[in-house]
């Protein structure tokens, strides 16, 4: 079933859960430019964020909301349950700001807000709709939604989307259309987006051919609007689990639009997943590109998240993958949207470590070595690179050779003010536009909050004049260098487990890769995550729960019967090295594995920590016994 793994390929698969400080060392070598190659950077975000300061107007954008609701504050967290929303009217110029607090302002007056009704929002609402009546709630939440939409979303349906780029101030970018919607569920889910895609790719190529006949020109694909793609809202069960039925029925789908776009000469970008499904990401990428319909068609590109420790290797293997087909690949970078998600599902399974960086800064320097990288190669990559950092901006524009043919990207409704300066030096500049109603618009407007409304956000700085410039420009090379340990101490590793004396299935104890491209390695018993911080309280419920299939200690003397009447168990003071629950027929001879904690007699324990198939050892044999069952078990 699996092919044979290139060199290329078994480097993404070892580098799932790379060490940090050995990712970094590497990166730093990539990102750090020469001394005056780094003062003419940092003079050049210093004059970008300046200016941005002073043409700051009564519009502000998304720079005035998030400064106005930061995430580090109360309201910042209540954001979307719109409390406390009235104490902001008039205190913000920009209208954002104002509309929304007063779209919102009646449930403020309605109801007081006290410090319990704070942090129980849900409740809160509750009470409101009880006395106001739900549709007065419902219309004041659809009234804020709705300015908000029409601020971080290009329209409601890809016609609206396209006509409102024809405005003037729009008229200076090029766009990347995204239809709005989380992943499908079903397989009708699947088939609504794979439509609405269709039908996008048609408008937008009309749209294309259209302001080519006005401009009497005809340009290349880079120059045209382009739509991205995301693979998980084309198949319900995008997952690696599944990967033989992606591969049979995704990709059909998939090379199905890529080559509708081509005919109408659209671009199209195959949206980031998350970090578990890179590898399948990766393998519908490859099959798809390869397609004979697409040769010397250059209008297909991936986006890559520069936070994964596994981004320079994606670089190498996609400049592989050109070189052999012999033309470009788009290559979106982006820093990443996800990280929380990230770091929270690693903690869940209980990983060795975490497939993304756990410092800004390292992501900082991370994007700057694949930029060095996606740069040093213009025969295999066109390069797009998405930021809204005035440092990562200058840092590109430093690198990049004259002539070189690239892009910048932004988010609609992000960044206009830093990249109103760009676009009047003749740099491309292509935005992000998601095209959608306004019940499709929450979820990626919390994505957008959580990446940019914390407080070390360069959104939420660039625009703060009480942060000092040279703070906002500083040069993440310097600040990783001077950070100490690469790995934030602040955020621990999820869960490293010893490797067991006695052979049962305990994890190598120098493998740290996933086994299978995009896939975690595997999980631990309960019982093993007794060493994690906070595990012993867990462990001990487990003993306590451990009368429920053994409801007696050992016999004491072999020619005892019948084991003693239960007992309160103790644990004992060192947990034993034997983690994992061992296969029937496991040696457990090994002292280390189970002994008695006080040291009197090298007894065994029939304990959650030595237990095969959910049954207790033996007291008369040191191997796994299915027949050694204690008379109270009841499972």
């Amino acid at each position: 079933m699996d092919q044979a793994v290139s060199p290329l390929q078994a480097k993404l698969r070892a580098n799932y859960l790379r060490d940090e400080d050995e990712a970094l060392r590497e990166l730093l070598a990539l990102a750090r430019l020469d001394p005056a190659a780094s003062a003419r950077v940092l003079a050049r975000a210093r004059a970008l964020v300046e200016k941005v300061r002073a043409s700051q107007v009564a519009n502000a954008g998304m720079q005035s909301f998030l400064r106005e609701y930061d995430l580090s504050s109360q309201e910042g967290v209540l954001l979307m349950c719109v409390a406390e929303w009235e104490r902001h009217v008039g205190r913000n110029r920009s209208l954002l700001v104002n509309a929304g607090t007063w779209g919102m302002m009646l449930t403020g007056r309605l109801v007081s807000l006290d410090s319990e009704s704070s942090e129980n929002a849900a409740a809160w609402l509750g009470r409101l709709a009880a006395r106001a009546g739900e549709p007065v709630v419902r219309m004041a939440l659809r009234q804020g939604m709705k300015l908000m939409a029409e601020q971080f979303v290009m329209g409601r349906t890809i016609g609206d989307a396209l006509g409102r780029s024809r405005q003037s101030e729009h008229a200076a970018y090029l766009h990347s259309y995204d239809m709005l919607g989380e992943a499908a569920f079903t397989a009708a889910d699947a088939e609504r987006y794979f439509t609405a895609y269709a039908n996008a790719i048609d408008a937008i190529a009309a749209h294309a051919s259209a302001t080519r006949a006005d401009a009497g020109e005809h340009p290349r694909v880079f120059g045209n609007p382009g739509i991205s793609i995301k693979l998980s809202a084309l198949h319900p069960r995008y997952e690696y689990a599944q990967r033989e039925r992606v591969l049979a029925e995704l990709v059909p789908r998939v090379r199905a639009l890529v080559e509708r776009a081509r005919a109408g000469d659209v671009g199209v970008t195959l949206d980031a997943e998350e970090a578990d499904r890179l590898g399948l990401s990766l393998e519908v990428f490859e099959r798809v590109f390869e397609s004979e319909a697409l040769r010397d068609w250059e209008g297909l590109g991936l986006a890559v998240q520069a936070y994964l420790k596994r981004a320079p290797f994606v670089i190498d293997w996609l400049g592989d993958l050109s070189r052999r087909h012999r033309r470009r690949i788009m290559v979106r970078l982006v820093k990443g949207a996800y990280w929380d998600t990230e770091v929270k599902r690693a903690q869940v399974q209980g990983l060795s470590g975490y497939p993304v960086y756990t410092r800004k800064a390292n992501t900082d320097v991370s994007y700057l070595a694949c930029a060095a990288k996606i740069i040093a190669a213009p025969d295999a990559f066109y390069g797009q690179f998405a930021t809204h950092n005035a440092h990562t901006l200058a840092s590109v524009l430093e690198r990049v050779a004259p002539g070189q043919a690239f892009e910048f990207q932004r988010l609609h409704g992000m960044g206009e003010d830093l990249y109103g300066q760009v676009v009047t030096q003749g740099r491309a500049c292509r935005v992000y536009a998601p095209v959608g109603s306004y019940e499709d618009l929450l979820p990626y407007l919390v994505r957008r909050l959580l990446e940019n409304g914390a407080n070390t956000s360069f959104v939420n700085r660039i625009a703060d004049e009480a942060i000092p410039v040279e703070q906002v420009v500083a040069d993440p090379v310097a600040i990783a260098t001077s950070q100490g340990p690469a790995a934030n101490p602040k955020i621990p590793l999820p869960f490293a487990p010893p490797t067991s004396p006695c052979g049962c299935r305990s994890p190598p104890s120098s493998s740290r890769s996933s086994p299978r491209p995009g896939t975690p390695p595997r999980r631990w018993s309960m019982a093993a995550r007794s060493k994690a911080p906070g595990g012993r309280s867990a462990i001990l419920r487990a003993a306590r729960r451990s009368a429920r299939w053994s409801k007696a200690t050992p016999p004491r003397r072999a020619s005892r019967s019948r084991p003693p009447r239960a007992r309160a168990f103790r644990r004992p003071a060192s947990a034993p090295q034997s983690l994992s629950a061992p296969r029937c027929g496991s040696n457990l001879s090994a002292p280390s594995c189970l002994r008695c904690s006080r040291g009197r007699r090298a007894r065994r324990f029939p304990t959650p920590w030595a237990r095969c198939a959910r049954r207790p050892i033996s007291a008369a044999t040191t191997r796994c016994s299915r027949a050694a069952t204690s008379p109270g078990r009841t499972r």
